[in-house]
Parts: C-alpha cells; sequence; structure tokens
C-alpha cells in the first residue's frame, strides 16, 4: 500500500440518506464482491447513484444533515492506494478492491475502513 494521506469530500458533493428505524433485524445483500449486512438504526445511503449502507455510529460520526435527506461527508478521510487486489473488512462486510483503488479510513487508526475505485474516489476527495 502506498503512504497514506488526508482528503476531504468536495464540499459540493451531498448524499441522499434515510435511517432503517425500524423493528428489524437487518438484512444482508450483495455489495462490492462481498456479502454486506446492516442493522436497525444503520443508513441506506445513495451516493452520486450508488447505493449501500453505514453503520450508525460511522455515519453520525462521519455525515452532517444540510436538509431533510440530504448530508454531507465532513472531517478528513485518510487514503492510500492498493498496491495489489485484496479485501479490506469494514464494518458491513467486506470489500473487495483492485490495485489501484483507494484503501480509506474513516479515522488515521486506520479503523473504519472501506475501500474506493481510483475513478470514484479521485472524482469525489479533494487532498487537504
Amino acid at each position: 500500500m502506498s503512504e497514506r494521506k488526508r482528503y476531504r469530500k468536495r464540499a459540493d458533493l451531498t448524499v441522499t440518506a434515510v435511517r432503517l428505524d425500524l423493528d428489524t433485524d437487518g438484512f444482508t445483500y450483495r455489495k462490492w464482491g462481498g456479502l454486506q449486512t446492516c442493522k436497525a438504526g444503520d443508513w441506506l445511503v445513495n451516493n452520486q447513484g450508488e447505493t449501500y449502507t453505514v453503520d450508525a455510529q460511522s455515519f453520525a460520526a462521519s455525515y452532517r444533515e444540510v436538509s431533510p435527506g440530504v448530508y454531507a461527508k465532513h472531517g478528513e478521510v485518510w487514503a492510500a492506494v492498493a498496491e495489489h487486489d485484496g479485501v479490506i473488512p469494514t464494518k458491513e462486510g467486506g470489500s473487495h478492491y483492485r490495485a489501484g483503488d483507494y484503501l480509506v479510513y474513516n479515522q488515521d487508526q486506520e479503523e473504519d475502513a472501506y475501500a474506493v475505485s481510483s475513478e470514484i474516489f479521485e472524482a469525489q476527495y479533494e487532498p487537504c
């Protein structure tokens, strides 16, 4: 993996999100080459046409509401370019990635991680 650097999501980009605030055991779905799991309280997110879930605690720490149902990611992330194909564990499951994709961490301690294709990452994030 290349050296991790700090980035922030572009200020003009938002997501549409709704909290899974139902009496449910959650559900599983297939995405990013693996089985993902969400639970009551997690968020269903549409990010520029891509839909996925985000752990409730991660969402609360990373997003702020800008209008009803619309949220902006705030703060910094740490990211590095993957040198080899692999799988990164996430709070929802695991994400497969290819060499050249970005491994992104919501915290500097390499926790709360996910993978993003280089095309999407470079269009949505900017260096700090």
